[in-house]
């Protein structure tokens, strides 16, 4: 049985990070010292509790974000204070899984950032921030790898503000560094806390070592001035009776509300591998992240009348979830993950899908450990669980009570940029991979299926070579699909360059009723990345109300396959403005064969061009070998933005297009005999070179 906790004991938290920079490695402390796990899960061993899928154990990453509860202070723990219940989500450090960490994220309260003590703030460290900066999550950081060779504490921190733009404030400094590093000082309090006993268990406090005591003073005056500065009271406080006026609980109250609010993001430090500072961290998240009560209301409109509505993280106030993630699990089948915002959610209860506008009823539900399972009777306002049976919803989806419905914020994922072809190995298994491929998109937003009609293959893009390798790696091992493999392909996409008007015209007279759909569109370029977008601006009845929708789905039908090579067509407005009917021939079918063939003709003549995925990249090396480096870059179209030394390494950053990037990984090691290593995240797309484009569009006809 789970303890009653009061909801504003509850911390929703996640940890987020750079790839290796040690998420798994810290939660996997987190569960240990609060009693969650009776063993510390190693990821060289296989052995996590939150990295269970094989894939994952086999390459030592994070794939899926992962969910889980625990207590502090433990069960067994003879602290007297008030427990807590942290849910907590491990998610994914490699760009190509950005969805896991963009939906836990969007349902999560606070978040733990982790960085490397070594090189601070590292590509997707700045990805994983701007992210939290878009659901306004509040955050603490968390250096790690303070015992390792290299590592600069001071350096690390300053690489947040420097880079993130984050104003930072220091509640520990580190006792030692690199293979000195025993413990930090708390300059709240101004004790050095060590961790000793079995796994390091047991925090010890001592006094602080004589020759960090200056230092601290130094940076505990710091902390006062800059928190203080966050609160007009302790700020009137600090100007007229002086920093030693301010009590500790008065510091820790401020620096509470200015987390919540944004305005500081508190470092801690510690080295989770060596089992040294996760104990301070767990209190740090007690202390300074939100409960759901300090989040407050939650904020939707009603799909009835479109007004704005809003909910409080009630048990009280009517039914609201959000589903962020489905999932196949091979053993209990669909499972849907949901944040309860307000109300109870029940096993049996009727709700409303606001979404897809379905009502579904709840099977079970279940409280999740990982891949574990725990079968509960109801989830309360602040939590966050999963039920079974859930077939029509989807990521995104609003759950809600079917007589107050409303539909919370969506989430918007990248689009993919890279694509294989795959084909059953024999005919009988192209049933069964389209089921499993369909399953597979289902839990992940940035993967898509489509056909291609030229050549009858099952095209599926994602957002990088290791996630169609991971997708395709499922798709053998899961769903024992035995199929082949393409080699992979740049997600293209086509757009136009100026504005044109086109008319359209699907006239039919076969005997009987004809078919009669005429309309006129204006098709106009849009920015870079801002997406598909259709008026009706057709004024006097010219085109009756039910066949503009029609007029629109065979535009946007249209969009799926360009004129240059069959690519998507992206940031278009397309204006429907005129047109005619006939009372008796006019049909759906025929306005949206006509918005259709207009659209299609008005692309021949806007200028169209092709555009091409382009990939930020950051290549980390040793100076002798940077020439060869950036070199190499240049001849891949590659422009450079910039160059920095960090540490004994120099830093290169690009931008490359992802059509020169394939096999990179092989060739930087190569030419700097493996001591190179490199990070690639999308960034926009932008305009084929004539050359180029004329090759693409050869190997398409």
């Amino acid at each position: 049985m789970q303890p009653e906790i009061p909801l504003k004991n509850v911390r929703n938290i996640g940890f987020i990070a750079h790839i290796d920079a040690g998420k798994t490695t810290t939660t996997e402390r987190v569960l240990y010292y609060t009693g969650k796990t009776y063993k510390i899960g190693d990821i060289d061993e296989g052995t996590t509790q939150m990295d269970w899928m094989e894939q994952e154990r086999e390459r030592g990453i994070t794939i899926q974000s992962a969910a889980t509860t625990c207590f502090w202070p433990p069960a067994e723990s003879d602290e007297t204070c008030e427990r807590h219940r942290i849910n907590i989500i491990d998610t994914p450090g490699h760009v190509d899984f950005t969805a896991e960490v963009e939906r836990s994220l969007r349902v999560l309260d606070g978040a733990v950032v982790v960085f490397d003590g070594v090189v601070g703030v590292e590509p997707q460290s700045e990805t994983v921030w701007r992210q939290a900066n878009h659901y306004n999550v509040p955050r603490l950081c968390f250096m790690n790898k303070l015992d390792k060779t290299g590592a600069d504490y001071e350096k690390s921190v300053a690489s947040i503000k420097e880079r993130l733009g984050a104003e930072t404030v220091l509640l520990q400094i580190p006792i030692g560094l690199e293979g000195n590093f025993v413990g930090v000082v708390d300059l709240l309090e101004m004790k050095g806390v060590y961790s000793t006993g079995e796994l390091g268990a047991k925090m010890e406090i001592k006094e602080i070592p004589d020759e960090l005591k200056s230092l601290a003073q130094e940076k505990r005056a710091e902390l006062v001035e800059i928190v203080a500065g966050t609160s007009e009271k302790l700020l009137g406080k600090y100007l007229e009776e002086g920093p030693e006026s301010i009590s500790v609980d008065e510091l820790k109250q401020a620096l509470r509300e200015a987390t919540i609010k944004g305005e500081l993001f508190p470092v801690l430090g510690g080295a989770s591998f060596r089992n040294c500072g996760v104990q301070p961290l767990i209190n740090a998240i007690i202390d300074y992240l939100p409960s759901p009560l300090d989040v407050g209301e939650i904020l939707g409109y009603n799909p009835i009348d479109g007004q704005k509505e809003k909910r409080r993280a009630s048990d009280a106030e009517p039914l609201a979830a959000l589903a962020f993630k489905v999932q196949t699990d091979p053993y209990v089948g669909r499972l849907v993950y949901f944040r309860i915002y307000s109300g109870k959610l029940t096993s049996g209860m009727d709700v409303y899908n606001s979404t897809q506008q379905v009502k579904a009823r709840v099977g079970r539900l279940l409280l999740m450990h990982a891949n574990h399972r725990e079968q509960i009777e109801e989830l309360a306002a602040g939590e966050i669980g999963a039920a079974l049976g859930f077939k029509e919803f989807s990521t995104g989806d609003t759950l809600c009570d079917p007589e107050h419905p409303i539909i919370l914020e969506q989430m918007n994922f990248p689009d993919p940029v890279i694509s294989v072809a795959i084909e059953p190995k024999t005919k009988a298994a192209q049933e069964k991979m389209m089921v499993s491929l369909r399953r597979l998109s289902e839990e992940d937003p940035t993967f898509t299926i489509r056909g291609n009609p030229e050549t009858g293959e099952t095209i599926i893009s994602g957002m990088g070579e290791l996630h169609l390798e991971i997708l395709v790696d499922r798709l053998l091992r899961e769903f024992k699909v035995e199929a082949n493999i393409g080699q992979p392909q740049v997600a293209y996409r086509e757009t136009i360059r100026k504005s044109v008007e086109q008319e359209g015209k699907y006239i039919r007279q076969s005997g009987g009723r004809g078919q009669y759909g005429h309309v006129f569109i204006r098709i106009e370029p849009r920015e870079r990345g801002a997406g598909f977008e259709f008026e009706d601006a057709i004024k006097g009845g010219a085109i009756p109300k039910e066949f503009i929708s029609a007029v629109q789905k065979g535009v946007k039908e249209a969009t799926v396959s360009g004129v240059v090579a069959g690519y998507p067509v992206v940031d278009v407005k397309v204006i429907l403005f005129d047109g005619s009917y006939h009372e008796v021939d006019s049909s759906e079918v025929a306005f949206k064969v006509a918005g259709s063939d207009a659209f299609r003709k008005g692309c021949r003549e806007a200028n169209p061009t092709l555009l091409e995925p382009i990939m930020k990249v950051e290549v980390t090396a040793p100076e002798q070998y940077m020439g060869d480096v950036i070199g190499d870059l240049s001849s891949k179209r590659g422009e450079i933005l910039e160059t920095e030394t960090r540490g004994n390494a120099t830093v290169v950053k690009v931008l490359v297009p992802l059509a020169e990037m394939f096999g990179y990984a092989t060739s930087v090691r190569s030419m700097t005999q493996g001591r190179a290593s490199f990070n690639m995240e999308p960034s926009h797309y932008q305009e084929v070179p004539k050359n180029v484009a004329e090759k693409i569009v050869g190997t398409k006809s």
